[in-house]
Parts: structure tokens; C-alpha cells; sequence
């Protein structure tokens, strides 16, 4: 069964937070991410982003979740705000 991560997050710049994104991707991987990554945006709020990331394994998915790695890269892409962070499954 896949696990998802949800991170809903708002941000200043769109070129900054994609640069950052992307770099951030070999750490994703390392961290037990699938290619799984649907990226959105709200219509009505384009500065307010919705990723959701795939995983196979729930405790990879949580270590990550609460990683270091992401916290440092949610300042790198200069997120703003509260950051909404859910571990979801498929039912």
C-alpha cells in the first residue's frame, strides 16, 4: 500500500521555492520517497502550495516528515507561515 505526505505551505517567490525544490529531490529519494510527486497550487491563492509525495514505508515517511532535511529546505524555499504536514494512506 503507497503512504503519501501532504505539505500544504504558502511562499514568497515561485522561482526561489521550485530552484529549492528540485535540489531538494536526491534528499527526498535518500529519505525513502517513491517518484510519486503531485505539486499543485490553490486557484484562488497561487502563493499557497499543496505537495503530495509517495512512500512505501510508514516510518521512513514519518522520520522524514520530522527530518532535519525538510525543515532546513522549507527555509530554503522561504516558506511563510504554517506549514500543514499530514501522513495520509489510500483506503
Amino acid at each position: 500500500m503507497m503512504i503519501y505526505l501532504y505539505i500544504r505551505y504558502a511562499v514568497i517567490n515561485d522561482a526561489r521555492w521550485k530552484e529549492e525544490f528540485d535540489i531538494h529531490l536526491a534528499a527526498r529519494q535518500a529519505g525513502g520517497a517513491t517518484e510519486v510527486v503531485c505539486v499543485t497550487r490553490d486557484v484562488d491563492n497561487p502563493q499557497e502550495i499543496i505537495v503530495v509525495l509517495g512512500w512505501r514505508d510508514l516510518a521512513t515517511v514519518r522520520a522524514f516528515a520530522n527530518s532535519v532535511s525538510l525543515q532546513m529546505a522549507l527555509q530554503k524555499m522561504e516558506v511563510v507561515g504554517k506549514v500543514e504536514v499530514r501522513v495520509l494512506e489510500e483506503v
